[in-house]
């Protein structure tokens, strides 16, 4: 592991993770499996964690945008193209329109943006 990631690992490994998936019987490495309806499931989440809650995947974050229940999206842009890979948002019913709440340059070249929906 690089140096620089260990931050990164000590605090990723050390966090709450929850899990969705209706094919999953159980998880690991500090993770709840979440079943049942997600709108509900998530909406309990965010009553409980009162640090917030971070959302990682595709299908997820999609999910979770239809039902308007992502209160701030933050987006990093690196300076790498990849030419594959999936869409995110892909499939989108309706436009999000987004406001900027602050960017930070990262000495990667990564551009770090926080935005929040507009409502």
């Amino acid at each position: 592991m690089q140096p620089w990631m260990e931050p990164f690992a000590r605090t990723i490994d050390a966090a709450k993770k929850y899990v969705v998936s209706s094919t999953l019987n159980r998880v690991d490495w500090n993770a709840e499996l979440v079943r049942g309806d997600l709108g509900q499931a998530v909406q309990q989440l965010k009553r409980e964690s009162g640090q917030g809650l971070f959302v990682a995947g595709v299908k997820l974050a999609l999910a979770l945008t239809e039902m308007g229940l992502i209160d701030e999206y933050e987006f990093v842009v690196h300076p790498r193209l990849a030419g594959h890979g999936p869409t995110l948002f892909a499939g989108l019913s309706k436009w999000v329109d987004l406001k900027l709440v602050s960017r930070l340059e990262l000495g990667s070249g990564a551009v770090a943006m926080r935005y929040e929906p507009r409502r």
